[in-house]
């Protein structure tokens, strides 16, 4: 039996994350209904992801993570970005597109706002926290849009890897808490229908914090809520290392 595991994750490493993925998962779901908040099983997902990718960086001295182990050196595949545009690319598919034609004006204008309102708070915050490099400034707000925009946007201003690292903090939090509130607000703003779902993605960008959130609320509207929060982050990675900088250079120069 431990051979086979063994052989298992030494010899088919994505197969055998994908299994450990999946136990992550039923463990999370399972510690959710039994504080009966079972739409945080998403959110727990996460966070012991987290944990255990601290733990190993701990221990290995690494820089990959789990993936730095050689029993877990799927991950490096499963959480890397091939695998992550091929998620995207398949979510578009359940999308219609009379329903992507009827949030036109709305879905832009949610976009655009969406990114600057994320980018001018994030901004804040760290001249806040006594940042007062325009780079680093660009860089924390870019990753208060996405902790994805946030490394595009540090890597392609020459941003220090300390504060890449905490551009990327700030978006798992905005992911994380978006995952947990979406359930509880989307009775209030009527987040029920497709149009309202696309707005939404719009608004909030994070691909994985909206799709988590809309998933818990109904998983019919997760294609069109990641469908605008893909397209969130795309533009935000153009605007945030180019017109954002700017518009900070300027202000604290």
């Amino acid at each position: 039996m431990i051979d086979t595991i063994e052989r298992l994750f030494l010899r088919y490493s994505l197969v055998g994350s994908f299994m450990f993925i999946s136990i992550i998962i039923m463990f999370s779901y399972s510690l959710a209904r039994i504080i009966k908040q079972r739409r945080m099983g998403s959110a727990i997902a996460i966070i012991a992801g987290l944990a255990l990718a601290y733990i190993s960086g701990k221990h290995t001295g690494g820089s990959g993570g789990v993936s730095d182990i050689a029993a877990f050196s799927g991950f490096g595949i499963l959480g890397g970005g091939m695998m992550r545009d091929y998620a995207i690319i398949s979510t578009a598919f359940g999308v219609k597109i009379k329903n992507l034609k009827k949030a036109g004006i709305p879905g832009s204008v949610a976009l655009f706002f969406g990114i600057f309102f994320s980018f001018i708070v994030g901004s804040f915050i760290a001249l806040m926290l006594g940042f007062d490099d325009p780079v680093d400034i660009t860089t924390i707000g870019g990753g208060a849009v996405t902790f994805v925009v946030g490394p595009v946007t540090g890597g392609a201003l020459g941003a220090s890897s300390d504060v890449i690292a905490l551009s990327i903090a700030a978006g798992v939090v905005k992911s994380v808490l978006t995952i947990i509130i979406t359930p509880f607000i989307a009775p209030i703003i009527k987040l029920n229908n497709p149009i309202s779902a696309i707005v939404y993605g719009g608004m909030i960008g994070t691909t994985s914090g909206v799709a988590g959130g809309l998933a818990a609320t109904d998983p019919k509207l997760v294609p069109y809520g990641a469908m605008t929060a893909t397209f969130y982050t795309g533009l935000g990675s153009l605007l945030c290392p180019s017109v954002g900088f700017l518009i900070i250079k300027a202000l604290v120069s």
